[in-house]
């Protein structure tokens, strides 16, 4: 008799010899029982080992799937659109939506030629120089009948100078006046001089101009303190970082009335945005800080649009719920956000981002075998289709045919959706990062479809999250914020300046106004002629 087991992956074989095998029946049946169920231990023991090892390389394939998606995320492109990824809505479909869409693309008038770029025109409000170049004037008779020439014309062309930055000192002068017969006579005299100008910071050397291009050059352009700290050191100036840190400090502090004001505008919007993101505070005992963006609007200028452009930045030293909770105190419009959970605690109507939800099938396709894609390629051609619907409503010609537009097909493309994501749910091992995608989207369903309620609702959260990327690259560079203070006036600054941006404005020319007014005005003065969609600059 041979009992066959395995163990480590070798089969043994334990061989009984007949004589040696009792000869009574209840003898043999404890003994066939005895090997019956040492048979069943060692299956047991091989089913759990089996079981182990799965769970293991269920456990190394997320690992891998992790550290190849960190690897793209740090060196690879953030491009979302994968190659060959518009084809697949190129395949022939007999689903209606796919056949209304297909016909309005069809309709479109044809693309036009691409034509040789044309350099622009400078503009002409720039100071030019004219520079003659012309023959001497020997010259200036034919080489054939020594007849004098005559001009049949002129050739112009434009060369644009670079005039490096400069540095003046602005002397202020004041004078005193008294009276010579009382100052002779003991009486008492009055000595009488003009009040100085409002200054922002009034005993200090920054006017307007330096203190807007100070913090245009961190804010706007990314340029630390130190460096901007050597730019001075070349005109024999210095500067120092500490003193520039005040200054904004200060400036941050005058313009938090504008600030508050943009606020409550903002909060008067039906539709805001939000995104979060890191920052590091060195004197912060919290690991992690974050700034909060909120915006509304779009983030170009739009002036037939009654809805104002503004992006506002907030500094937090958590991630907590109480932290959009207080910002937005009293706000219940829509909000789109990514699934972050904090939002919960706000008295908004969340709208999801389809945006993420696709986020989570690219990332699988950029770390995966592409033979092991096509559920997630199959997913995001589901999605895009929702974002062909939204190509086609944007070329609409007004607002409401464009939202008519995406009632009338994006409902069949969501149920659509919606039923392969509760099919697949069912098939797919609950620990897979495709499983995982396919929940977040079930999970965030009630939000992703709430775009449909309202026609200025958007698909995606791109708006805030363009908002917060001049944030983000700005951190690149300076790193981090000394203080949680300092933070603070960061955000503020980088509302004003991003703020200025969304309405067609020149962050610089913006503040060096709000510079020369605001130092003139009561605590109690009206600010909306300072709103960017309001001064005349």
């Amino acid at each position: 008799m041979a009992v066959n087991c395995r163990e480590f992956g070798i089969i043994h074989y334990h061989e009984t010899r007949p004589d040696t095998l009792p000869n009574d029946v209840e003898s043999l049946k404890k003994l066939l029982l005895e090997q019956q169920a040492l048979l069943s231990q060692q299956v047991s023991e091989i089913s759990e080992k089996d079981s182990q090892l799965a769970q293991w390389q269920s456990k190394y394939q997320n690992i891998l799937e992790q550290w190849r998606l960190a690897q793209q995320r740090q060196f690879g492109t953030s491009s979302e659109v994968m190659p060959g990824q518009r084809d697949l809505f190129d395949e022939t479909s007999e689903d209606e939506l796919d056949s209304q869409v297909d016909d309005e693309q069809e309709n479109r008038p044809p693309a036009k030629k691409r034509t040789q770029p044309k350099r622009k025109l400078l503009p002409k409000d720039l100071p030019r120089e004219t520079v003659v170049l012309d023959i001497p004037e020997e010259e200036k008779v034919c080489d054939g009948c020594q007849g004098e020439l005559h001009k049949m014309g002129e050739d112009k062309s434009e060369k644009l100078e670079f005039i490096p930055a400069q540095l003046k000192v602005l002397e202020t002068v004041r004078p005193k006046y008294a009276c010579r017969h009382c100052d002779q006579s003991g009486t008492h005299s009055t000595i009488k001089q003009r009040e100085p100008e409002p200054s922002m910071i009034p005993k200090g050397i920054a006017t307007p101009s330096l203190l807007a291009q100070i913090i245009t050059g961190k804010f706007q352009y990314s340029l630390p303190l130190y460096r901007q700290e050597t730019l001075f050191q070349q005109y024999g100036i210095e500067l120092k970082r500490s003193t520039m840190s005040s200054w904004m400090a200060t400036s941050a502090q005058v313009l938090q009335g504008l600030y508050h004001l943009l606020r409550q505008v903002m909060l008067q919007q039906s539709v805001l945005h939000a995104d979060e993101t890191t920052l590091q505070v060195i004197k912060e005992k919290r690991g992690s800080c974050y700034m909060w963006v909120y915006c509304s609007g779009k983030d170009s200028p739009d002036f037939n649009s009654p809805i104002p452009n503004i992006v506002l930045y907030d500094f937090q030293p958590s991630r907590a719920g109480a932290c959009p909770k207080n910002f937005l105190s009293g706000y219940n419009g829509y909000l789109q956000v990514d699934g972050y959970a904090a939002y919960e605690q706000t008295e908004a109507t969340l709208v999801g981002c389809w945006a993420h939800a696709r986020r989570k099938f690219t990332d699988i396709v950029k770390t995966t075998d592409k033979k092991k894609t096509g559920k997630a390629q199959l997913a995001l051609s589901k999605i895009q289709k929702l974002y062909a619907i939204e190509s086609v409503a944007q070329q609409k010609e007004t607002k409401e045919e464009a939202y008519q537009h995406r009632l009338k097909h994006a409902p069949t493309a969501l149920e659509d959706y919606k039923a392969w994501l509760e099919k697949e749910s069912k098939r797919l091992p609950p620990s897979s990062t495709i499983a995982k995608a396919v929940q977040y989207s079930l999970n965030q369903w009630d939000k992703l479809i709430q775009y449909l309620k309202a026609p200025e609702l958007q698909l995606d959260n791109n708006r805030a999250e363009r908002a917060i990327k001049p944030f983000v690259i700005g951190r690149k560079n300076w790193l981090f914020a000394n203080t949680g203070n300092g933070a603070k006036s960061s955000a503020v600054l980088y509302s004003i300046i991003e703020t200025a941006k969304a309405n067609g404005l020149i962050p610089y020319e913006y503040l060096v106004t709000l510079f020369e007014e605001l130092p003139k005005r009561n605590v109690e003065d009206s600010l909306e002629d300072l709103l960017p969609w309001s001064i005349k600059l």
